[in-house]
């Protein structure tokens, strides 16, 4: 395989008002850092909007763009996971479709690589330009929680947007399983890595794709994929619910021995909710991981390309492309018409 020095990776999920921009911005970051040697991966995540068609309409232009369409939506973790499966370039760069992050820093991203030897750098938001009051603050606090919760140091106030070599990159893409959070299993490979740190801007255009619901689910995917606090919870509380019960019982004696009448219902109830809620909680931790192996169990295949536009040179070893639709043209089986 002839590997491009660099591989620009961006997956998308209805970003056609940005593609535009987005591809000018790119090629011309890649242009000042590596000359014509690069390539660019664009996946459409199953976007309802004109995306796809606008992404062919680059690759026809463009003999450096990849433009990759997936099968449905798999989701933003995925989609990137096709597109690193996918892209060919000795150093790789992850950013979104957004322009959040800007492709600009590409050149100072690589000479920091450089001058470190090291294999990752991840960059680090000192601001976050366009974000409201309460997704900086559930992001900052979500972050020093999985750092107290995980045994692998994931950096704080970090996304996605990282430049790899291709050793880092060949060891992730041997991580096969189906709830991913990149950045913590980028974080896991270990090798050297090294801040970067950048101001983020406001997006471009449209509307973010991390509404709560898919914040807090991949919040779920970080804490269940690289840290078992969540079940070593209900041995805690179980300690915790012993001591309580112990001084319950004290107090009763007390008052029974006094001649005192021990409150009822009252405190009788709120044990039993506050006990039900623990289990309930804990149960549901449990189902979240059975849940998890279930899906691991499967082994299917983490995405599925159904068309490509552009020079691929990437073979799909944790996915599966599908073959292009050819025309067919059935035989004509019409009777000759007879005429007397």
């Amino acid at each position: 395989m002839n590997r491009p020095s660099l591989s620009i990776v961006v997956p998308c999920y209805n970003e056609a008002a940005c593609l535009d921009i987005l591809h000018a911005r790119i090629s011309g970051a890649a242009k000042v850092a590596v000359g014509d040697d690069y390539e660019i991966v664009l996946i459409n995540d199953g976007s309802r909007d004109d995306s796809w068609g606008v992404m062919q309409r680059l690759a026809a232009a463009d003999p450096r763009l990849v433009a990759i369409n997936l099968s449905r939506n798999h989701g933003h973790q995925l989609a990137l996971t096709a597109g690193l499966d996918l892209c060919a370039g000795e150093q790789i760069l992850i950013i979104d479709a957004d322009l959040q992050d800007p492709p600009e820093l590409l050149s100072d991203m690589r000479a920091a690589m450089a001058a470190s030897q090291a294999d990752v750098v991840y960059a680090v938001r000192r601001q976050r330009a366009g974000e409201t009051v309460f997704k900086k603050a559930t992001a900052a606090a979500f972050y020093r929680l999985l750092t107290r919760m995980t045994e692998t140091p994931i950096p704080l106030d970090t996304g996605d947007f990282r430049l790899m070599s291709r050793r880092a990159l060949d060891a992730f893409l041997s991580l096969p399983e189906q709830a991913r959070f990149i950045r913590g299993m980028v974080a896991w490979i270990g090798f050297r890595q090294v801040p970067f740190p950048y101001d983020r801007a406001e997006r471009l255009a449209g509307e973010t794709n991390y509404p709560l619901a898919k914040m807090i689910r991949l919040a779920f995917d970080a804490v269940t994929g690289f840290s078992t606090a969540p079940l070593r919870f209900a041995s805690h509380a179980g300690l915790a619910l012993t001591g309580v019960s112990l001084l319950l019982f004290v107090y009763i004696a007390i008052g029974w021995l006094s001649g005192s009448a021990v409150q009822g219902w009252t405190s009788t109830m709120l044990v039993t909710v506050f006990l039900g809620a623990v289990q309930m909680f804990v149960l549901g931790m449990i189902g979240e991981y059975l849940g998890r192996l279930y899906v691991e169990s499967k082994r299917r295949p983490l995405y599925i390309v159904a068309d490509v536009a552009g020079p691929i040179q990437g073979k799909a070893t944790l996915g599966f492309r599908a073959e292009p639709v050819d025309v067919v043209r059935l035989p004509d089986t019409s009777l000759p018409i007879r005429v007397d």
